[in-house]
């Protein structure tokens, strides 16, 4: 029988433990009570032990306490010296998130954890990858109503005895990761743009490219922009952007919403929303000026500078039904 470590996160952490920097606070977390673990997190470890794991819950407040989670999927000593995950760990991991960007915390320290340095790359990491396969976790949502987080979109199970036994069944599905040039990591999508008090889209310009296709050079207004690995972020303002997310092809998904003016015959002109769309393995955005808002993960931002994110194909894993 398998050992079990179901880890939560909690509020007010000293470090980046939702990936937001600044802690759980800026994960959207409404009070301590939601990141703190709760009923789904102890009915699961109940669950888990009585199937006869043994379980252990763990509470962290820092990059640092979840770093001294993840180091116990360590594999033996490599002749290189690199710090690699034991493929044949009987050590098990469930993250019980309340918010998508406190799964996205975990697994960026996966990656901050494994990832080798580009000088010391080693010959048995796919070409495709700067990270090995990381350790699988299963994903136990603590607001099993929310229909709209990454588990939900994946189909994950989300009751705590669903979640157990998904875990002891052992069954793995991998996923692709999206990096990016921020240190971080990307797990569902990112929307670009802001908006007003009234929710409508705030026009601004910059230059998106995915792979060779350039979808706008910056000199036209742009509502928002989608970059997507899974099914989140696909709607915007009541139009859609993202035709279908597949978070296991390798490529990531991309759209900009742009208005077009529409001459009218004998009616003047009207503005229709034009949503350009493609599919590569890397996309770049370049604020025109100032500073652009965005969403990452549900993790609020901006950025007046280029940022990219690159697609790591089936790089993390998931315990599935």
């Amino acid at each position: 029988m398998y050992d079990v470590v179901l880890l939560s996160l909690t509020e007010g952490s000293s470090g980046d433990a939702c990936g937001s920097g600044g802690g759980c606070g800026g994960c959207g977390s409404a009070a301590a009570t939601v990141c703190a673990p709760r009923t789904p997190v102890l009915a699961c470890a109940d669950a888990l032990r009585k199937a006869g794991a043994q379980v252990e819950t763990v509470m962290a407040a820092s990059d640092q306490e979840i770093d001294a989670v993840l180091a116990r999927f360590d594999g033996p000593a490599r002749p290189d010296g690199l710090t690699w995950p034991d493929s044949d760990s009987k050590l098990r991991l469930v993250v019980a998130s309340a918010t998508d960007s406190q799964l996205r915390a975990v697994v960026r320290r996966l990656v901050r954890r494994y990832a080798p340095a580009p000088s010391k790359r080693p010959d048995d990491l796919s070409a495709e990858r700067t990270v090995p396969d990381l350790p699988p976790l299963a994903i136990l949502p603590l607001d099993p109503s929310n229909t709209e987080d990454l588990a939900a979109q994946l189909g994950l199970p989300r009751t705590p005895d669903e979640v157990a036994e998904a875990v002891l069944s052992g069954s793995v599905r991998r996923l692709d990761l999206l990096r990016n040039d921020s240190g971080s990591v990307t797990l569902d999508g990112a929307l670009l743009g802001g908006s007003d008090d009234n929710g409508r889209a705030v026009p601004w310009r910059g230059r998106v490219e995915v792979d060779d296709a350039l979808l706008t050079d910056g000199e036209e207004p742009v509502l928002a922009c989608a970059v997507g690995n899974a099914g989140g972020y696909a709607e915007f303002d009541g139009f859609r952007l993202l035709a279908d997310g597949d978070p296991t092809d390798g490529r990531v998904e991309v759209a900009v919403a742009v208005p077009v003016m529409v001459k009218q015959r004998f009616r003047g002109t009207k503005v229709r929303i034009e949503v350009r769309r493609a599919r590569g393995r890397a996309v770049s955005v370049l604020p025109r000026e100032g500073d652009l808002q965005f969403l990452d993960d549900g993790v609020a931002g901006s950025t007046s500078r280029k940022r990219s994110w690159w697609t790591e194909p089936g790089a993390w894993a998931v315990y599935a039904s």
